[in-house]
């Protein structure tokens, strides 16, 4: 009988389940995995739930269940868990999620003090994710259900037992160095009062210090050490133990240790929980500051809202508001939720969103974004968007993701750090080796020993890429450039190239016509007919100009829109096709010069036939951002090579590169096209657009770039979104991102420079050529400070300025 190994049961979610067939056909699929003893699938729930063992996992039951055509669905779940205190911890707590039922991926931001983890639905919940986290020593919680509080109570409880643990050592600490450093003071002392007795004092504080204050360390580290992996608290635990236990040996029993070798250590103890403990306080202070960015993208959104009644206007709390309510905004308030104005004028500072100092006016059927100010007017507006559906949710929801994401450069020092506290501590035991065999004695031995460990906290090599990431990409919302992906961060800092499109994006989007060959209100109504049925931006500027005429617009049926060729409808009877000059094989007869004189001008030309015949040519003009050429100057500044692809002809799109300073230019270019074009133009590029026909480039590029203003569509397939609109913001999107990957390199090169140099010269590496031998103290102090260099490094990130065209 074979036996079963590593048994396990998962809860999958099944997408695509409609009828009893499907219900077999899963389980017959599951069933003839090896290691799969069983498999019930629900068709009401959509849910498969199997036992399995080894060699079958979750990952090639998913496999196999989506190669049958039926994929499981995936959830985040974010827990917040505190009691990280460097990478090892983060590194664990990573390990013991993965090791959950139905977890997939885990990533642990030490400098967020957050979890994300992401499952197959049904496997765990996150009450148990964060009971699992909460057993391995932490303690976590849901998300949704943590204290919001709880920094500032951490931060709290860390000053008090900074402040309980420095009035406990500052009499060790005179009592014992000042002696040394003052000769007269140590024999005042010895007058007072023997040595022992002094000993014994010093021996009580210091042990207050350590089963109070210092507990925490004990608590954590010492567990983590018995499970096997231990981290930076059971470095200081066994480091501040040992001195105190040394120094307790020679203060109770000192007959046990050598004439030579009896001294106390009891100052040193105290004070590495001293140091360490008032540099978690500067930590927690500075990591506050790190996400800063968040906490004031939460405030911008009102707690409440006057909610139309038939009573009048009742503040009602904003969970509680629903799409189609009518909501009151007084003068000089912030929108609470995207809505539409129903009533009144006033004018909106979109600053937050837009980066755009200029208020914008408003009037009744204009959009409202949530967290925006009012002006001077009242404003009565109909609720759209609530929850986490609005345009403030999804920016707080782009940038915590951003911010918990772990880039390409992590994986070499989570690789190191999963090692480093076990041969630190090897070291450690190894350094105590060589000075009993080759020193003077038995005390220097445990003070090389324990230095080792003090000093060689992995803290900062925890936070160097974390809270780097977190600083940058708050400081690029504030300045409207919001990184979906954490990774692109990385992946811009090294573009070489960026290809614009040309519509929506270098210009305004918004094309008025500007001539129409031959003057008819009959061929323009029929085209207003065609293109009143597109979302495309010259579609709505041939449809202004019938509207503006007060010409009648036909109804439209059978609509079918080719992108990058036109469109076609049945008008009255009649085919009427509008588009560019490859819609119409069979020729443009005399229309073709003239359109091509537009084309030299800049315009675009669209041709338009009836019944196939072409019968006459419009003219659309579209304005060039004010922008986009210092934009385009910025970049070529930063070394950067510009190109624009676009559908548009090879006249116009030349005549616009040539005001615009491009010369990199490729015209009509198809949707598909531009995959290719962009495919031609990597590694190194980035490609920048806003139309659902730039979705499929955004994707391809090597980093894709959206504009704020454009389709969701191309928002989703985008890994930065410029919420300005405006094409400058490409250029401090690479900035921000090179500040970024330099400001990691450069706390990475600290983390492991501090620990290559210092953990030698902790072990007495200088001591046989006349060089010091670090204390105990100053390793305590250096370590705290290499932890607050990486975080203050990191803060300067704050600093970045948004690029402004050349003078």
């Amino acid at each position: 009988m074979t036996q079963i190994t590593n048994p396990q049961s998962l809860r999958f979610h099944l997408e695509g389940m409609t009828c009893a067939s499907c219900v077999a056909r899963v389980e017959r699929v599951l069933t003839a995995q090896p290691g799969v003893t069983a498999a019930r699938v629900n068709l009401a729930d959509d849910s498969a739930d199997v036992q399995f063992a080894d060699p079958a996992t979750p990952d090639t039951l998913a496999a196999v269940l989506a190669a049958a055509g039926y994929p499981p669905r995936q959830i985040t779940l974010d827990l917040a868990v505190e009691g990280m205190t460097c990478a090892s911890c983060t590194g664990r707590v990573e390990r013991v999620l993965q090791a959950q039922p139905g977890v997939i991926a885990a990533r642990a931001n030490l400098a967020a003090r957050r979890a994300q983890v992401t499952l197959w639905q049904g496997g765990a919940s996150a009450e148990a994710l964060a009971a699992a986290v909460s057993r391995a020593g932490f303690a976590a919680t849901p998300q949704a259900d943590a204290n919001p509080d709880a920094r500032a109570d951490e931060l709290r409880l860390l000053g008090r037992d900074t402040w309980i643990a420095g009035a406990l050592t500052l009499p060790v600490f005179v009592v014992e160095m000042g002696g040394h450093l003052v000769p007269a003071l140590h024999h005042w002392l010895m007058g007072i009062a023997p040595q022992q007795v002094l000993w014994i004092a010093q021996f009580v504080l210091a042990t207050l210090v350590l089963a109070i204050p210092g507990r925490r360390f004990y608590a954590k580290g010492i567990p983590a050490l018995l499970r096997g992996g231990p981290d930076m608290n059971s470095l200081v635990a066994v480091g501040t133990f040992a001195a105190w236990a040394y120094s307790t040996v020679a203060t109770v029993a000192p007959h046990l240790l050598p004439a030579a070798a009896r001294a106390v250590y009891f100052e040193a103890a105290a004070v590495i929980v001293v140091l360490i403990l008032l540099g978690r306080v500067m930590e927690a202070r500075a990591r506050g500051r790190a996400g800063a960015a968040i906490a004031g993208l939460v405030g911008l959104q009102p707690k409440t809202a006057r909610l139309q009644t038939p009573d009048g206007f009742t503040p009602t709390p904003i969970a509680q508001i629903r799409p189609g309510d009518r909501l009151m905004i007084r003068p000089g308030e912030r929108i609470p939720l995207d809505g539409t104005v129903v009533e009144g004028q006033s004018a909106v500072d979109e600053a937050m969103l837009t980066g755009e100092a200029i208020p914008v006016a408003k009037a009744a059927g204009d959009t409202l974004t949530g967290g925006t100010v009012n002006g001077t007017g009242a404003l009565l507006m109909q609720a759209t968007h609530v929850g986490a559906d609005t345009v403030l949710a999804r920016i707080i929801a782009m940038v915590e993701q951003a911010q918990g994401a772990k880039l390409p450069v992590q994986a070499l020092v989570d690789r190191i750090t999963l090692w480093f506290v076990p041969v630190v501590m090897a070291l450690a035991a190894a350094t105590v080796a060589v000075w009993l065999a080759f020193g003077p004695g038995l005390a220097e031995a445990l003070v090389a020993g324990v230095s080792v460990l003090i000093i060689a906290c992995p803290c900062a090599m925890g936070l160097a890429t974390p809270v780097s990431i977190m600083v940058g990409t708050g400081r690029a919302a504030e300045l409207g450039v919001l990184f979906r992906r954490g990774e692109a961060l990385q992946t811009l800092a090294t573009v070489n190239r960026v290809a614009f499109d040309k519509t929506g994006t270098l210009t305004e989007g918004r094309p008025v016509l500007t001539d129409l060959k031959p003057a008819s209100p009959h061929l323009l109504r029929l085209a207003a007919a065609v293109e009143a049925q597109s979302e495309h931006p010259l579609a709505l500027a041939v449809v202004q100009l019938a509207q503006q005429k007060g010409l009648e617009i036909p109804e439209a049926r059978d609509f079918v829109a080719t992108p990058g060729y036109g469109a076609e409808a049945l008008v009255e009877g009649q085919r009427i096709t509008l588009g560019a000059a490859r819609m119409f094989p069979q020729g443009l007869g005399q229309w073709q010069v003239e359109g091509e004189g537009f084309a030299v001008q800049g315009k675009t030309p669209i041709y338009v036939a009836v019944e196939g015949k072409v019968l006459g040519v419009l003219a659309v003009a579209d304005r060039v951002k004010p922008g986009a050429a210092p934009a385009v100057q910025a970049l070529t500044a930063m070394g950067i090579e510009v190109a624009m692809i676009t559908g548009d002809t090879e006249r116009v799109a030349r005549a616009i590169g040539s005001e615009l300073g491009i010369s990199d230019i490729h015209a009509e270019v198809l949707p598909g096209g531009k995959v290719e074009t962009v495919a031609a133009l990597k590694p190194g590029v980035a490609f920048v657009g806003d139309g659902i026909n730039d979705a499929p480039a955004l994707a391809a590029a090597d980093v894709g770039i959206a504009i704020g203003t454009g389709t969701d569509v191309a928002i989703e397939a985008a890994e930065v979104v410029l919420m300005s609109g405006q094409p400058m913001g490409v250029a401090t999107a690479i900035r921000l991102s090179r500040a970024v990957m330099r400001n990691i390199r450069q706390n990475l090169l600290w983390a492991f420079g501090y620990n290559a140099a210092l953990i030698p010269v902790a072990a007495g590496a200088l001591v046989p050529f006349g060089g010091p031998q670090l204390s105990p103290m100053l390793a305590a102090g250096a370590m705290a400070l290499s932890s607050i260099f990486v975080l203050t490094n990191a803060l300067r990130l704050k600093r970045i300025r948004a690029v402004e065209a050349p003078e």
